[in-house]
């Protein structure tokens, strides 16, 4: 039994199985020689809203023989304030494993301690490890090796997904270069922590200039709706458009995690134009989060 909280917690050699296995699972889907999950029960714990994470779990956990049973915070005790401790012994003697989308990154960290059974970080306010995974696998596929690659991540450098790009930085020897005003770049402790190759800036073109790939997300991230006005104005001008990718190496990708607000953080024409690798990057959400489920209970 593992757990997946963080990036900065996965070891290298974990990464690296779980990316190779998600090729496998991409290239057999709907024809998998086992199912890890058959006969198991996995919760997949709600208290953020989602598109792409519900639809890839709930499809991934059944396509590995399993039963995913979707719990919003509405639905069970914690949303009225049961402690998370009391919720995870009680789904740990019921359940096989549990996937959790959530604010806190101490709440997945605590259920995973008082469940004992396998839990998935589906999303925090401090990492977004699936995410991350998935985008790895999109550039392999089509740029090889990650390693010494150079990353280019426009907008809120100090939001999870970002975050969770500097851990893996460090773990497979790529640049990460973040390009954000300096209130939204990440923390010296953070950078610390991280201990990548890691260059945080406030000139935007000389981020892009060479850049393999070009990534952003959105300027408002769920839970900071009330900042929009001053974020939207901050953020305004770290933009990935079509001159932007004119600095970055030729046939570099243009990634996005998404939901995109056009217009905003990339523009209508560049997210079109680039529409195949975002949206082969949302589907390998599946493949790799499949390849998270094997690892887990392996």
């Amino acid at each position: 039994m593992k757990n997946l909280l963080s990036i900065e917690k996965l070891a290298r050699a974990d990464m690296e199985r779980i990316l190779a296995d998600a090729v496998v699972m991409k290239r057999e889907r709907n024809r998998h020689k086992s199912q890890p999950l058959a006969g198991q029960t996995w919760a997949l714990l709600f208290s953020k809203s989602s598109t792409r994470t519900r639809i890839s779990f709930e499809v991934g956990v059944t396509e590995l023989g399993g039963r995913p049973m979707f719990l919003s915070a509405a639905d069970i005790q914690l949303g009225r304030g049961e402690p998370i401790k009391d919720t995870a012994r009680v789904m740990g003697r019921m359940l096989h494993g549990a996937v959790f989308r959530t604010y806190a990154q101490s709440d997945v960290e605590e259920f995973a301690k008082y469940s004992g059974i396998p839990t998935i970080n589906a999303l925090t306010d401090a990492e977004h490890p699936c995410q991350i995974l998935a985008d790895i696998q999109t550039i392999q596929e089509k740029l090889g090796s990650i390693a010494g690659k150079v990353v280019t991540f426009v907008g809120d450098g100090a939001c999870n997904v970002p975050v969770s790009w500097m851990f893996a930085a460090a773990k497979l020897g790529f640049e990460l270069r973040i390009a954000s005003p300096k209130r939204f770049q990440p923390s010296a402790a953070l950078l610390k922590r991280a201990n990548g190759q890691i260059i945080c800036t406030e000139d935007l073109k000389a981020a892009a200039r060479g850049a393999d790939v070009l990534y952003t997300d959105v300027w408002v991230s769920m839970g900071k709706e009330a900042e929009s006005a001053t974020r939207i104005k901050a953020l305004k001008g770290y933009q990935i458009n079509q001159s932007l990718v004119k600095l970055a190496k030729p046939g570099a990708l243009v990634m996005h995690c998404l939901p995109a607000y056009r217009g905003k953080e990339i523009d209508d024409a560049t997210f079109e134009a680039n529409a195949q690798t975002i949206f082969d990057q949302a589907e390998n959400r599946l493949h790799v989060q499949k390849a998270v489920l094997k690892w887990a209970v392996s």
